[in-house]
């Protein structure tokens, strides 16, 4: 048996962006839109160039009914003047948080450009058939998973997945417009959007957008690092 690696050894070994896999690209504030919107839009596409894995994975915040923070990583949906949007299912353990506290925060992060957005904001549901629209729109995997239901609930064993897993393929195959009642397409409308710039020297540059109250336009103000 091998012996049990050291973690703080382990993490003595690590660098943040290293210049072999990390690009550090100039930030000016002053030329960023007046809207977060279309700078996340750049910001996303740079890092889809930039070879990011994964760049529309995303960290999902929200608390339960007693305040307690929960998080978890989801899949980008979409982004447009409604709002951030991801897929759950309503009796989901984030679902059912979002129903009792309908406000949340997102997160991406993305190395290759040492860069993060955090946004956060009160979230709604959309009408069930964008959600289905959504949906199926999406691959026949992505309907199995849905299909299968059941998420957070306790599960007996691999094998009782495994069944499950194995009959919503074959429905998801057979009926590539199945519907998935409790699966639920949300949307954040951030209240406030902070873009950051890593910097090698560590004077990294944070962009903060927010709303003094919901009738005015954003504002803007640089944040120290």
């Amino acid at each position: 048996m091998s012996p049990q690696p050291d973690l703080h050894d382990l993490l003595r070994t690590l660098r943040v962006w290293s210049p072999e896999v990390t690009e550090l690209p100039a930030f000016d504030p002053e030329s960023a839109p007046a809207d977060p919107l279309p700078l996340f839009t750049a910001w996303f596409a740079e890092a889809v160039t930039a070879g990011q894995p994964e760049p529309h994975t995303m960290s999902l915040a929200t608390s339960d009914t007693a305040g307690l923070p929960d998080v978890r990583t989801v899949m980008l949906h979409g982004a447009d003047d409604d709002g951030w949007s991801f897929a759950s299912h309503s009796g989901s353990a984030k679902g059912r948080q979002l129903a009792q506290r309908p406000y949340a925060a997102l997160h991406f992060y993305w190395p290759a450009l040492g860069r993060q957005i955090r946004l956060r904001g009160p979230v709604e549901s959309a009408p069930s058939s964008e959600a289905q629209a959504d949906l199926h729109a999406r691959s026949t995997g992505a309907l199995a998973a849905a299909l299968t239901g059941r998420q957070s609930e306790v599960l007996g064993s691999l094998e009782e997945l495994a069944d499950g897993s194995r009959a919503a393929w074959e429905r998801a195959q057979r009926e590539p417009d199945a519907p998935a009642p409790t699966w639920t397409l949300y949307r954040l409308r951030p209240e406030e959007a902070e873009f950051f710039q890593g910097d090698a020297q560590r004077r990294h540059v944070r962009l903060r957008y927010y709303r003094a109250d919901t009738t005015t336009g954003w504002l803007r103000e640089l944040l120290w690092p």
